[in-house]
């Protein structure tokens, strides 16, 4: 429960309106894109919020939905490089937000494979951002590092998850949830 405390304060501490969908900055290296991802909120709520939703539902959740978020993400950053435009990139990262927040803090346990495809559909637009900033000249590098960087926060919100015991820590796991999802309509108004 330590731990989900924490990681509300920190959450608290830098809800800005500053996001890393903002197009600018160094999008060519390895570096730039393992930092990336923590240089936003909507980035490190939603990666966390897939790690603790896993963890939450258990089983083969904890690696599945993790490993299709970060391979559709992929996908996603790819449709971008090659100029497939979709609409409403923003507002469907800050859904995410939202929506995982609230599965989360409604403690939905849908099959394995209905709660990948829920994050993999978010995992495309949050991807399709990082394809769009992305400059043309090192494209692997950044891709590989932001997807370094996206697992890991997934471990973050695993570890946050497994951590919490006993009917407290899931009380604790269900208010991070909402504080997500309140986090995320935040972000939208501001």
């Amino acid at each position: 429960m330590r731990f989900v405390l924490i990681f509300m304060l920190l959450i608290a501490a830098v809800v800005t309106p500053a996001f890393a969908h903002v197009g600018s900055g160094q999008t060519d290296s390895f570096a730039a894109g393992i930092t990336h991802p923590l240089n936003g909120i909507d980035h490190i709520v939603v990666m966390c919020a897939v790690g603790l939703w896993a963890a939450f539902v258990g089983g083969r959740s904890i690696w599945v939905w993790p490993m299709s978020f970060v391979a559709v993400m992929l996908a996603g950053f790819v449709a971008a490089t090659f100029r497939f435009e979709i609409s409403f990139v923003e507002p469907a990262i800050w859904s995410s937000i939202v929506a995982l927040g609230l599965v989360i803090a409604l403690a939905v346990r849908p099959p394995v494979w209905l709660g990948a495809a829920m994050v993999g559909c978010f995992a495309f637009f949050h991807g399709h951002a990082h394809g769009i900033e992305a400059a043309a000249s090192r494209l692997i590098p950044y891709a590989i590092g932001f997807a370094v960087a996206t697992a890991c926060l997934h471990a973050v919100g695993i570890g946050i998850a497994l951590s919490a015991r006993g009917a407290i820590g899931r009380t604790a796991l269900r208010g991070a949830g909402l504080f997500a999802a309140v986090a995320g309509i935040s972000l939208m108004v501001s």
